[in-house]
């Protein structure tokens, strides 16, 4: 079967940045960034020249980082490599049943949210990474356990990101109820999710499969420090 719309997904940050979060950018030229506190994400074309590396190093700074997320591009040799993690992009079912028990989260969880990722680090999240899409959390005796969001947004796609639980509390299958009532909502809307995993984390992997996601494509994330 042919993914619909499936190549917006090759280049899931730019086409976040030219389209759904267009109100999120910086951009000079032909680079784009995301605003600070929101995500470090930088977009730039499939076969950048100097120049355009030149934008992007004026546009985020000296000495700054630059998150080219899965994009294939390498920057001039003066950019010092900060990362390099292979991962998996998948893909997720088209369609799925709400969930109850969670909540939506907003700018007023923001504190807990923050914390939440501090102690459990599932990637980049920061003051105002809720921006990019719905969060929802699930309390237990009113304080914060688990949450998952929202992130990119590619025609017809909605990325799965920061999918957390509290460790005194794993087990009890906060993150599949996250991560399926996430998948309705986006669902419902006429998108498809998807997410991106770290190639190493075979468990999570396994997880997802078994909740209708399948593996798409292999990528690599780097990030380069401007010179």
């Amino acid at each position: 079967m042919v993914d619909r719309d499936a190549a917006a997904l090759d280049d899931p940050v730019g086409e976040s940045l030219r389209g759904h979060h267009r109100h999120l950018a910086r951009r000079l030229g032909q680079v784009a960034v995301y605003l600070p506190q929101v995500a470090t994400f930088a977009a730039v074309s499939a076969d950048p020249d100097p120049a355009e590396w030149a934008d992007l190093a004026r546009l985020l700074g000296r000495g700054e980082l630059a998150d080219l997320f899965s994009h294939p591009a390498i920057p001039p040799a003066d950019w010092e490599p900060v990362f390099t993690l292979d991962g998996v992009q998948m893909i997720g079912p088209a369609d799925a049943e709400p969930v109850p028990g969670v909540v939506e989260l907003g700018a007023d969880d923001v504190p807990e949210m923050l914390e939440l990722a501090a102690r459990t680090q599932p990637g980049p999240f920061w003051p105002r990474t809720h921006e990019l899409g719905t969060y929802l959390g699930i309390r237990e005796n009113g304080t914060l356990v688990a949450m998952a969001g929202e992130r990119l947004r590619p025609p017809g796609w909605t990325e799965i990101s920061a999918v957390c639980t509290a460790p005194e509390v794993r087990g009890r299958g906060h993150a599949t109820r996250l991560v399926r009532a996430l998948a309705a909502r986006i669902a419902a809307r006429g998108e498809r999710p998807f997410l991106h995993v770290a190639a190493a984390n075979v468990g999570a992997i396994a997880v997802y499969e078994r909740l209708g996601f399948r593996v798409r494509k292999r990528v690599t994330f780097r990030g380069f420090r401007t010179p």
